[in-house]
């Protein structure tokens, strides 16, 4: 059990449980997102925006109780993005949605500071293949060992799973619209 201090918005009402819910097919005649409080979409619009500040705070916290000071909590969710793989920098830049200058920027600090290494492809001398050192590797383990309590003391039974899981499709389910809408933007959403 986790002694973090949970918030109560997000608490069910009291009486509430999964009978009450709002299934799409059980509306009479009603339009999808009819009932949508425009309000709770912006507001989650700014939580997105607010959780990753905090999640680059918890990063901070996990990188300084391992003692590393070498980098920030950027570059350490870079290192998170490699893994095990091998990846090119343009695959990097697409997993984690960086901007190339900043992703330039961050990937010359992870390797000055022996996190990575940064080879020219074989095959096209242009390119960089990116692979974790041992330092590197063993800084990513760290920070798994990190997400693994964090979802643990996130999750705790099998409601909390669900939510969990339905959260991530809508926000998925977001991020593939809100891209839409950036690569078709003469999609007419009206």
């Amino acid at each position: 059990m986790s002694n973090l201090n949970w918030d109560d918005d997000d608490a069910p009402e009291p009486g509430a449980d999964d009978r009450g819910a709002d299934r799409s097919g059980d509306r009479a005649g009603g339009k999808p997102g009819e009932d949508l409080d425009l309000a709770d979409f912006h507001g989650m619009a700014r939580l997105i925006e607010r959780m990753h500040r905090r999640y680059l705070d918890v990063v901070r916290v996990g990188l300084s109780k391992q003692g590393i000071e070498d980098i920030g909590p950027v570059q350490a969710l870079m290192v998170m993005l490699i893994g095990e793989d091998e990846l090119s920098v343009r695959d990097l830049m697409e997993r984690g949605y960086y901007l190339g200058s900043n992703a330039s920027y961050s990937l010359k600090i992870l390797v000055d500071a022996g996190y990575i290494n940064r080879a020219a492809n074989q095959r096209d001398r242009r390119t960089a293949r990116l692979q974790l050192t041992d330092k590197g590797r063993e800084l990513w383990e760290g920070l798994r060992r990190m997400e693994q309590a964090q979802a643990e003391a996130l999750v705790r039974n099998e409601t909390e799973v669900r939510d969990l899981k339905a959260s991530y499709r809508t926000l998925r389910r977001l991020d593939r619209l809100w891209g839409d809408m950036v690569r078709y933007s003469c999609l007419d959403f009206d």
